[in-house]
């Protein structure tokens, strides 16, 4: 079953709590406080498997949960951080916010996304012990993970998408001019479900094909099944529309392009105005004169013409050879850029309160959002950690350290994340 389409709940694992134990030895009067920190709950990751081809398995298990990180220990051991809870989805997966539409992630390479993040584990009381309070009985609790809901979508790979009604021949030149294998039959929508197949043009070169499952009038409204798979064509650097010129099915060639670039455009103007090449297909079956008649009328439009016969392989080699030529010249296949989750969206402007206090001469800021609003940091990215010094500038943070008297170097903690205040 070919599934492109899904929608899941994934939570990260919570940190594990800190420990509150003292420190007890034989001849040892006052041990001290001597409780571990909590290990760091597991992050939820995506990650390609070129093995999977469809979203089926999210039909039948929609929840995924990572573990939590153990608790502290006694003799300052710290909890173990669980492991990572790793998904994989098919190449060219697409995850958004389900209920903003924001994109997430494209998973269109091998590297892994990371959607939702574990929580750190907490802070045993070893941690809390000074000159004046020498024997705390308190710690922190583990941070909790990032839950979300997220709406999977497949949106295949490929360098050239074939449309076209149904039964023009897309599935026999698919198979024709790769090792794909569609069925093939002289009824409507034999095609299910799209199909990739490499086109081998010479040596060290290739493109990848799919036969988009035939469209019909209204399919952009949902009508019959080609809007269920027009989100395929959306990646697709060049489209090649393939029309039947014989008119053995009972329609007419122009009527039926028509209809299949008005189809494009309602979906998508932007996919209309993709670079498209024209393969008039049955030219084995048609009169001359026919197929020279919607030359003329494809020429008209702008677009280039290729007289084909996808049973007979006769116009195949010079198809293939433009679709190449005309490859290398466009750019590579789309790939959406993730949208960050506004400060706004994360944490409301009434729930943004924090304090700060000097322990030791570290400056120690602490809040109940934090999570929310640096949860997907990460402190080797300099694009994280500008959003990170944007927001703490603008909920008040770095005015507070200033009346508090703050001087260059001096070290700031904030979340466990360890900085030096510059000017």
């Amino acid at each position: 079953m070919f599934v492109d389409v899904a929608k899941i709940r994934v939570k990260a694992g919570d940190g594990g709590a800190g420990a509150v134990s003292f420190h007890r030895e034989k001849y040892v009067a006052a041990g001290g406080p001597d409780g571990g920190d909590g290990g760091k709950g597991g992050d939820v990751v995506f990650q390609v498997d070129t093995n999977l081809s469809t979203l089926v398995d999210f039909q039948y298990k929609r929840k995924y949960v990572a573990q939590n990180g153990e608790n502290g220990r006694n003799k300052r051991c710290s909890g173990k951080s669980a492991p990572d809870l790793v998904i994989k989805v098919p190449k060219g997966t697409l995850i958004r916010d389900a209920q903003t539409g924001r994109v997430l992630a494209d998973l269109s390479s091998d590297k892994p996304a990371v959607l939702a993040r574990g929580g750190k584990g907490g802070w045993g009381n070893a941690h809390f012990a000074t000159p004046t309070r020498q024997i705390p009985r308190f710690s922190k609790p583990g941070v909790p993970g990032e839950s979300c809901e997220l709406q999977l979508e497949l949106k295949l790979l490929a360098d050239v998408g074939l449309v076209g009604f149904p039964n023009v021949g897309k599935s026999t030149l698919v198979s024709v001019v790769s090792d794909a294998k569609p069925v093939i039959a002289n009824y409507h929508f034999t095609t299910l479900s799209p199909v990739l197949g490499v086109v081998k043009v010479e040596e060290g070169s290739s493109f990848v094909m799919a036969d988009i499952p035939g469209l019909i009038e209204g399919a952009s409204e949902g009508i019959g099944l080609g809007h269920e798979f027009l989100r395929h064509v959306d990646r697709c650097r060049l489209i090649v529309h393939v029309v039947d010129v014989s008119g053995m099915e009972g329609r007419e060639p122009r009527e039926d392009f028509a209809a299949i670039h008005f189809e494009l455009r309602n979906f998508s103007p932007e996919l209309a105005d993709r670079p498209q090449i024209v393969a008039g297909n049955k030219c084995d079956l048609a009169a001359p004169e026919q197929v020279e008649a919607f030359r003329q009328f494809v020429e008209q439009q702008g677009y280039a013409f290729f007289p084909i016969s996808a049973a007979t392989r006769q116009g195949i080699s010079p198809l293939i050879y433009e679709i190449a030529n005309r490859l290398k010249e466009l750019p590579p296949v789309k790939e959406y850029e993730p949208e960050p989750i506004p400060l706004e969206e994360r944490v409301p402007k009434n729930s943004r309160s924090f304090t700060v206090r000097k322990e030791d001469g570290v400056y120690i800021v602490e809040a109940d959002w934090f999570m929310k609003a640096f949860g997907m940091v990460d402190p080797d990215d300099y694009e994280s950690l500008q959003y990170f010094q944007r927001v703490i500038r603008e909920v008040g943070i770095i005015d507070k350290l200033e009346e508090m008297g703050i001087q260059e170097g001096d070290t700031v903690s904030i979340m466990d994340f360890d900085f030096d205040y510059i000017r």
